[in-house]
C-alpha cells in the first residue's frame, strides 16, 4: 500500500492536544490505528481521516493552466468588423458567427428587458448587412439572450465568455474607441 505524505498544520497545539485527550478519554479501550487517525484528524478540525486526506491531496494537485485564447480565430473574426466595431457581413463559418455574436452580446445592457423592436434597433446600429433577425435568432439559439414565449421581451443572459470570445470582445471594444 502506498503511503501519502500529508503535512498537518495546527494553529493552536494546546487546543489540538485537549481535543485529542478528550477523544482518547472517551474511548473505553486503547483505540485502533484507524480510530487514532480519525481522532487526530478531528482534533485538527477535519471531519475524519478521509476528509483530511482529500483536502491534503487537493492542495498538492497543481492548478489547471488558465485557458488561452485562439488568437487566429479572433483575428479571422475581427476581419468581419469595421473600424467602428460594426459587423460588416454575416460570417460564412458557424464558428465565426458564434464568436462574432459574443461581441454584440457584450454591448447589450445587463438586466434590461427589451422589446423585439428595441433589440432589433440596437442590433441595426451594430451591423451593416441589414438582417437583425438572424442575429437575434442566433443569439437566442446560443442561449446568449432569453425571450418570453410570445417573443415580446428579450433579455441578455449573464454568463462568462470563454477566453477566445473575451479576446474578441476586447478587440472590438478597442476599435470602437
Amino acid at each position: 500500500m502506498t503511503r501519502d505524505a500529508l503535512s498537518l498544520t495546527v494553529e493552536d497545539v494546546s487546543a489540538f492536544a485537549r481535543s485529542l485527550h478528550r477523544q482518547l478519554a472517551a474511548e473505553p479501550a486503547l483505540p485502533g490505528h484507524l480510530s487514532l487517525l480519525n481522532m487526530v484528524a478531528r482534533a485538527a478540525g477535519f471531519r475524519n481521516y478521509q476528509h483530511f486526506r482529500a483536502v491534503g491531496s487537493a492542495a498538492a494537485r497543481p492548478e489547471a493552466p488558465a485557458p488561452t485564447a485562439d488568437m487566429a480565430a479572433v483575428e479571422q473574426t475581427l476581419r468581419q468588423f469595421d473600424g467602428a466595431g460594426r459587423l460588416v457581413r454575416w460570417p460564412g463559418r458557424t464558428s465565426q458567427q458564434k464568436l462574432a455574436l459574443w461581441a454584440l452580446w457584450a454591448r447589450l445592457p445587463k438586466g434590461e428587458a427589451m422589446t423585439e423592436r428595441e433589440i432589433s434597433a440596437r442590433l441595426d446600429h451594430w451591423h451593416l448587412f441589414g438582417d437583425a433577425a438572424i442575429i437575434r435568432r442566433t443569439l437566442w439559439e446560443m442561449k446568449l439572450i432569453s425571450r418570453t414565449p410570445d417573443s415580446r421581451d428579450y433579455r441578455r443572459i449573464e454568463q462568462a465568455p470563454d477566453a477566445t470570445a473575451l479576446a474578441l470582445i476586447r478587440a472590438v471594444t478597442a476599435r470602437r474607441g
